[in-house]
């Protein structure tokens, strides 16, 4: 069993935020201790999906040009606004992909009425996707098993797993066969979800 002071470093490990002898201390733990590890592995899946959901920050007025001039990228005059802001043009810088909050598109009611999934990012090659899930107030989950491992963290709302309360800020691990009792919410609530790729809610939300 890990011990509290265990999972606060992984807590800090999972940001990077360990000092260096104590981060070379802990992956010798990680090395030893299966527990600790899966443990450390669903906390950087968490912070991952999170840094993913963040909202994007406005960058301040001509910020891009400034930038653009500094590295001698050949299509920006000096002092020149972009033609376009990056919130105005998402998904413009190759590798780069953005979703805004306020855009109703990709969302997906399941079969049941009232739940809903958006996908955010399909890594097929590392076999994970990011999706949103949304419970309508009042809507009830049917009780299942897991098809697959799935990393849940809480944006807004309330959502009751049985008897079990999660709210904003609230996080939970399944592993795959788990049992789930039924899911529902009072007011409604939206949740973050990291799930591995053959999960048949990933096959939905990208049909």
């Amino acid at each position: 069993m890990i011990t509290e002071h265990q999972q606060d470093q992984a807590s800090l490990y999972a940001l990077g935020l360990l000092p260096e002898d104590e981060r070379l201390a802990f992956e010798a733990e990680l090395r030893d201790i299966v527990e600790l590890r899966e443990f450390t592995r669903g906390l950087q899946r968490a912070a991952d999906a999170l840094a993913l959901a963040a909202p994007p920050a406005e960058l301040p007025r001509g910020l891009k040009a400034k930038v653009m001039e500094r590295i001698g990228a050949p299509n920006s005059a000096p002092g020149r606004r972009p033609a376009q802001s990056p919130r105005a043009s998402p998904g413009m810088l190759a590798g780069l992909r953005f979703l805004m909050g306020s855009d109703p598109a990709g969302w997906k009611e399941l079969p049941i009425k009232g739940a809903w999934v958006k996908l955010l990012s399909f890594e097929r090659d590392r076999g994970y996707a990011v999706l949103l899930g949304k419970l309508d107030p009042g809507t009830r989950y049917p009780a299942h098993v897991n098809a697959s491992a799935e990393d849940i963290y809480v944006l807004t709302g309330d959502l009751h797993i049985g008897d079990i309360e999660l709210g904003a800020g609230d996080f939970h691990h399944a592993e795959r066969g788990t049992h789930h009792a039924e899911n529902h919410s009072v007011g409604g609530c939206t949740v973050l979800a990291v799930l591995t790729a053959d999960n048949p809610l990933v096959a939905f939300a990208m049909a």
